[in-house]
């Protein structure tokens, strides 16, 4: 365990993981973030402005959450993020949907998988000498 100071109120915590900010701190934006939830709920249509000023939290808050995927909202919101490969706007996420394929496919060619396999492997019949105990040699 490690004792650092707090990001945002500068005070020493024993440190463990995830953000580097006291507990204090966490739970101070984990109550923002209810309060915007719950705000959201309430006022399905708001933008990011409205949401903003009246839950008193920061826009790039806000874009966190919603880039953690921990606020949804619906298709006709107006509030949306860019994709961060092609630019596109994106209701959640990081990635848009064909950036995502994408990436998906270029890690199974580096993989070597090419695509998805549609042929079961090959039976092994085990071999006689595969059964027997074997010794090793103490020279």
């Amino acid at each position: 365990m490690q004792v650092r100071n707090c990001r945002k109120c500068g005070r020493l915590f024993n440190y463990i993981s995830g953000p580097g900010i006291c507990p204090t701190c966490h739970q101070a934006v984990e109550d923002k973030f209810q309060a915007v939830k719950k705000y959201i709920q309430q006022h399905g249509k708001a933008d990011m402005k409205e949401i903003c000023r009246e839950c008193e939290v920061d826009t790039a808050q806000v874009q966190t959450w919603i880039r953690q995927e921990r606020l949804q909202f619906s298709d006709d919101s107006p509030i949306k993020v860019s994709c961060e490969m092609c630019g596109k706007m994106i209701s959640g996420g990081r990635f848009c949907a064909e950036c995502k394929d994408k990436m998906a496919r270029q890690l199974n060619q580096a993989a070597g998988l090419g695509g998805i396999m549609t042929e079961a492997p090959p039976d092994r019949k085990p071999s006689k000498s595969s059964n027997r105990m074997r010794f090793l040699d103490n020279q």
